[in-house]
């Protein structure tokens, strides 16, 4: 997508279409890769950038970084709503702490009472990919 990004709309489509592949996945994957491609090209340019330069930073990553990576956000994409949302706010916080910081709130009994077991290990999770996620404060 980066590569085409200043071709019109039609010829990205095209690209998109013809990248090796492309016609051996799913119908719905191939749709979904059509609809992310026209969002794509509804967004100011400033937020497009921050999109393909998230997307190419997960590209260089390994396959085990990768698939960690998925790993927690489907583990978050997992939880209610209101607990995802409480969840990633709990994760943007510990992401501008410094790590003494981090750890005591981490070990505090208020931490340990406001989230589940297993929000709490969605949070280890996210704070394991942190280094490979984008917009670290």
């Amino acid at each position: 997508m980066n590569r085409h990004r200043d071709l019109p709309v039609q010829q990205q489509q095209r690209a998109l279409e013809s990248e090796p592949g492309f016609r051996e996945l799913p119908q719905q994957t191939q749709q979904r890769m059509r609809d992310h491609l026209a969002q794509l090209n509804n967004m100011r340019p400033d937020q497009r950038n921050r999109i393909l330069e998230q997307n190419e930073r997960i590209e260089r990553l390994s396959v085990p970084q990768r698939q960690q990576v998925r790993g927690a956000m489907t583990q978050l994409g997992g939880l209610p709503e209101d607990r995802r949302r409480a969840v990633a706010r709990a994760f943007r916080d510990l992401r501008s702490m410094p790590d003494n910081q981090r750890q005591q709130y981490l070990n505090s009994p208020a931490y340990r009472s406001q989230f589940s077991d297993q929000e709490r290990g969605t949070i280890n999770n996210l704070m394991s990919v942190e280094p490979y996620l984008p917009g670290r404060p």
